[in-house]
């Protein structure tokens, strides 16, 4: 159609295992899954002051999603999440931005009890069909703290400033 851009195809592609800052605190993950590791790569950190690793596509064929089609994407990987963290996983700015590619359901969750494969609602918002590959690296899951809310059932809340007002930061 008129302003339709080419297709793109996103190949495989990652960083080197790479070491990461010292004052950051290593989590306890494990990986299911003989093939990951071995003919598939591992999850990894691009840089040094990567917040989140890479997760990669696990397919046996190529798919093509078209403007607005979604689709479930597997990674490959089954995990044990370290109790007390959870797995929040996020688009790649930089597939958005290009492509207009990125991850819904953002961020995902992955809770660390959870022990089936880790896959990937992605869509294509951009203008153009983009091919995705086995190995293209799709988002990015970052390991964090979680915290549990204690519920208490009270009568009323104390006044603020605020009070009612949202969608916006003043209500207006």
């Amino acid at each position: 159609g008129a302003g339709a851009r080419a297709a793109v195809t996103l190949h495989p592609g990652g960083p080197d295992d790479r070491r990461h800052d010292p004052a950051v605190k290593d989590v306890q993950l494990k990986i299911l899954n003989p093939k990951v590791g071995r003919d598939f790569p591992l999850p990894a950190y691009a840089t040094d002051g990567s917040a989140g690793m890479d997760l990669c596509a696990a397919l046996s064929e190529p798919i093509e999603l078209r403007p607005g089609q979604r689709h479930l994407i597997p990674t490959g990987l089954c995990l044990e999440i370290e109790p007390g963290f959870e797995g929040q996983v996020r688009p790649r700015s930089g597939l958005a931005l290009r492509h207009g590619l990125t991850v819904l359901n953002t961020p995902g969750t992955v809770d660390a009890d959870y022990r089936g494969t880790v896959r990937l609602v992605v869509i294509n918002h951009g203008q153009a069909p983009v091919t995705i590959r086995r190995g293209a690296r799709l988002a990015q899951m970052v390991i964090a703290r979680v915290e549990r809310a204690a519920l208490e059932q009270v009568d009323e809340l104390p006044a603020t400033a605020r009070g009612h007002g949202g969608f916006g930061p003043t209500g207006r």
